[in-house]
């Protein structure tokens, strides 16, 4: 077949001669038409793909009609794999192929021929452009390129239900022959699968496919090429596929009946036994949920499911009796949660076993008559006072005597003691209900044959109230009454609290001291609801007069015997606004009424300070100040002593007498220094006031020259002296304002006021009843 192909597949590729069209005309001459006629004839070339002989492959040749065969023709080939692939013999032009080819890889080569003269290289036709196709033969299997393949299928499915689609694929040309045509068929997994020849869909092939009797399968696949005839090349892939399970079988329990040994001192609450019903599928399929459909023993049982590992939990609702009863029956029902209606058919999907349980016997330990005791004991009572008794019997069929016993493990369990014997629960300290009312001890049983089996139970002792404890004021009062009282005016309500409970002091009475006189400023009201009201009885109350009061309080309970209690209330007397606010209780409340502040008060006091300060500060100056009299020695020779003394102005009358130098007759007695202490006494102070009235001034400036010369208390030279004295009662008056301080000035300025505002401070200046007396000071030069 390959040569007949080779055989078939090589053209001659001519140059065909260039042919004239000649015509006769009628004189007999002969005219030449030339017509230039295609050179090359061509073909398609094909070579073989894989060929594998020890010669190279013809493919054609080249010819051209002006090659004579004398070798004056030269064939040159170019393009596609010329000179490597394809050779032309330049003389002969005949082609070959000197490699196998594969189609797979390159179909076809385009290539360019031209024949040129030997001698000039002068090309004798054009160059022109052919193919060199690629011929394909069946040397590609087909191949699966996703396999192997994983899939499921329901289990119970129809047949002919589709599985999955294999695709096969051939590398060779799909257009030329049946190289490419695949036939798809089954070799592996017959007769449960099947699979389409052409489309390659692979189908169950058996009715009702059970995944419980078979659930996995591995199906061989086969792709043949050549349509699958003999000859053709083939390839395969596996299929495995999983049978996945639906609820198509219902829960079985193994047994019928079942038994089941519980002891009775089991806890209520445990798991006491298992059971379950097997479920040949899987997943939720196979879930199923357990109860108790009847039995005598559905109150004291209870089931549950767990859903790991599929069983019914039997635990313990009620405490076991072997002494009361021995044995329980139960129905139990085990069924599927999940169904699938399609095979409803093969239900039901159900099952129904009966369990027996046997309770077994124990040595149990003393039972206690009641889960928990209340006991009740008064406070106050006495050491050894019975509190109460606990019961415990033994529940075995021996009935062995019981012991009774407090471990004391706590320091409530220390407050009491028990009778070993009968029980009885007495007292062992006496109880205040107002410190701890409420007692929980724990009392044990055991049994005297088997002290090992111990019960236990809780009891309460609450602890009864006496009234012994007086009631008293619910907190301390501070208790105001306003200066601006009024009689009857409630100034405070006031509470009473019991420390008993309210059967021995939930009413309380209220009233003053019996014992005492009647309260003259206040009086209480009892309000008969546990408060009473504290009143006035007069008007008006001065701090000034008394600024606390005390006002005993009688309060008595209703109790069994009634107890009472005296309280003093503190009463304060406070100022306060007219609607009732009180404005202050302290000491300046007093000088607030005057229209000051304590702000505006505190800011007086202060500039006091100040001032006192400053002055005591000045004094000080003054004292330790004390320049030389001398300056300089020219002053010395000059005798003149200078004073660099201002002196303390109209009102400073210490240093000197001024009044005195003005006028004789003003003067009542001499004054002497005070700047300076004297060490003895001056010698002349003898002259009388009345002597003042006819003294000459050149007797009065001798007088006080001979003083200044006798007091030694003066510098011991000449001073000069200068006395600013006009005379004595002028007739005219004295016109100087230097005596206006002497007189009282007759002048009314109290028209000031009319002027106006402009003039206010002016006439608050000159408009005071009484001036004051100025004075001026000299200074001694």
């Amino acid at each position: 077949l390959n040569q007949l192909l080779c055989t078939f597949s090589h053209f001659i590729i001519k140059i065909l001669p260039v042919t004239r069209n000649q015509t006769k005309h009628i004189e007999g001459e002969t005219e030449v038409h030339h017509r230039p006629k295609r050179g090359w004839v061509w073909n398609q070339f094909f070579v073989l793909e894989e060929h594998m002989g020890p010669d190279p492959q013809y493919v054609g040749k080249l010819h051209s009609n002006s090659d004579k065969g004398d070798g004056s023709v030269k064939y040159i080939l170019t393009g596609e794999g010329a000179g490597t692939i394809f050779i032309i013999d330049d003389t002969t032009g005949d082609i070959h192929s000197t490699k196998s080819l594969d189609r797979e890889q390159k179909t076809h080569y385009v290539l360019h021929a031209q024949a040129i003269d030997r001698r000039t290289n002068k090309p004798l036709e054009p160059e022109s452009e052919f193919i060199i196709k690629v011929q394909d033969i069946n040397d590609n299997a087909p191949k699966f390129t996703d396999g192997p393949y994983i899939v499921t299928v329901p289990e119970m499915s129809e047949m002919g239900t589709s599985v999955l689609q294999v695709t096969a694929t051939d590398a060779d040309d799909p257009t030329y022959g049946n190289s490419a045509r695949v036939v798809y068929s089954i070799l592996q997994g017959q007769p449960y699968f099947s699979v389409d020849p052409k489309t390659g869909v692979i189908r169950t092939a058996l009715h009702n496919m059970d995944r419980e009797a078979r659930e996995h399968y591995s199906v061989v696949i086969q792709a043949k090429d050549m349509a699958g005839q003999v000859g053709g090349l083939s390839g395969s892939t596996t299929v495995n596929i999983t049978l996945t399970d639906v609820n198509d079988n219902p829960p079985r329990f193994p047994q019928k009946h079942y038994q089941l040994y519980v002891p009775e001192s089991a806890q209520v609450g445990s798991a006491v036994g298992k059971i379950k019903a097997n479920d040949a599928d899987t997943g939720s399929n196979a879930d199923m949920k357990y109860t108790i459909i009847n039995g005598d023993g559905s109150g004291v049982f209870s089931i549950s499911t767990d859903k790991e590992t599929r069983e019914g939990i039997i635990s313990l609702k009620k405490p076991l009796n072997y002494e009361k009863k021995k044995s329980y029956t139960l129905n139990i029902e085990g069924a599927n949660t999940h169904l699938d209606f399609r095979f409803s058919h093969l239900g039901p999907f159900k099952d129904v076993t009966m369990l027996k349980i046997i309770v077994g016997d124990v040595d149990e330990p003393p039972l206690f008559t009641m889960p928990s005791y209340v006991m009740e004991v008064y406070e106050n009572a006495k050491i050894g006072t019975a509190v109460g008794t606990v019961t415990a019997q033994d529940p075995d069929t021996a009935n062995s005597l019981v012991r009774y016993f407090i471990d004391h493990n706590t320091e409530e369990d220390r407050y009491f003691t028990i009778d070993a014997n009968t029980g009885t629960i007495k007292t062992a300290k006496i109880f205040d209900r107002e410190e701890t009312p409420w007692y929980n001890i724990t009392v044990s049983a055991s049994e005297i044959d088997n002290p090992e089996l111990v019960s236990h139970v809780q009891v309460g002792v609450r602890i009864l109230d006496i009234n012994d404890n007086p009631p008293e004021l619910a907190r301390e009062y501070d208790v105001v009454v306003c200066e601006n009282a009024k009689p009857g005016q409630v100034i405070q309500t006031i509470t009473a609290t019991d420390k008993d409970n309210s059967a021995n002091g939930a009413r309380f009475h209220f009233s003053l001291d019996e014992g005492l006189s009647l309260n003259p400023n206040f009086t209480l009201r009892d309000n008969e609801d546990n408060t009473a009201s504290i009143l006035t009885r007069r008007r008006r109350y001065s701090r000034t007069t008394q600024d606390t009061y005390y006002l005993p309080v009688l309060i008595s309970d209703g109790g069994v015997p009634p107890l009472s209690s005296s309280s003093t209330l503190t009463i304060r007397v406070c100022a306060c606004e007219k609607d009732g606010r009180v404005r202050t209780c302290h000491a300046e409340a007093f000088l607030s009424s005057a229209g000051l502040s304590t702000g505006a008060l505190i800011a007086i006091l202060l500039c006091v300070v100040i001032l006192l300060a400053i002055v005591v500060l000045f004094i000080t100056l003054r004292r330790s100040k004390k320049e030389p009299l001398i300056i300089s020695e020219e002053d010395v020779r000059e005798n003149v002593v200078t004073y660099d003394d201002e002196g303390g102005g109209e009102e400073d009358t210490e240093a000197f007498d001024i009044t005195a130098l003005r006028n004789p007759s003003a003067a009542e007695e001499l004054k002497y220094r005070r700047d300076v202490r004297p060490e003895v006494k001056p010698v002349l102070r003898h002259h009388a006031s009345s002597s003042l009235d006819s003294i000459d001034v050149q007797e009065f400036i001798k007088q006080r020259l001979a003083e200044a010369d006798l007091d030694p208390s003066v510098p011991p030279y000449d001073s000069l002296q200068t006395y600013a004295y006009e005379g004595h009662r002028s007739e005219a008056g004295s016109i100087s304002s230097l005596d206006s301080a002497t007189t009282h000035s007759d002048q009314d300025y109290n028209y000031l006021g009319d002027w106006g505002p402009e003039f206010k401070k002016l006439a608050e200046l000159y408009g005071e009843i009484e001036s004051e007396r100025t004075t001026y000071c000299a200074l001694a030069l």
